[in-house]
């Protein structure tokens, strides 16, 4: 008796196993990034007017940006690059600082 409500339709819709599509986008998710980002705009302006916001004070983002800072410094090979990118700037500015010195000092010489 149940076949004849399904009518073979109730799994393919729900994408049941013999469906190799993704379900169809629907409701908030269909929408266009535009769209999606005025409505969540409004959803904020009225959470500030009705004072349920959520607003970081300097502790609590203190907190987020050193938990943000250990799971980052976890990954040995970034940190590794970090330090890398940080002295080879630190190197490529100094030459430029000694050069220009030294540019200077023989400017001076040719003027005496």
């Amino acid at each position: 008796m149940a076949t004849s409500k399904d009518n073979g339709k109730g799994s393919a819709q729900k994408g049941g196993s013999g469906s190799s599509q993704a379900p169809a986008k629907r409701g908030f998710a269909a929408m266009d990034q535009n769209q999606q980002r005025e409505i969540a705009s409004k959803g904020g302006q009225a959470a500030h007017q009705k004072g349920t916001a959520h607003e970081f004070d300097s502790e609590e983002a203190r907190r987020a940006g050193q938990k943000g800072g250990e799971a980052v410094s976890r990954n040995r090979a970034h940190m590794a690059d970090i330090g890398r990118k940080g002295g080879e700037s630190r190197q490529s500015a100094q030459r430029a600082a000694a050069a220009a010195k030294n540019a200077g000092n023989r400017q001076g010489e040719k003027e005496g």
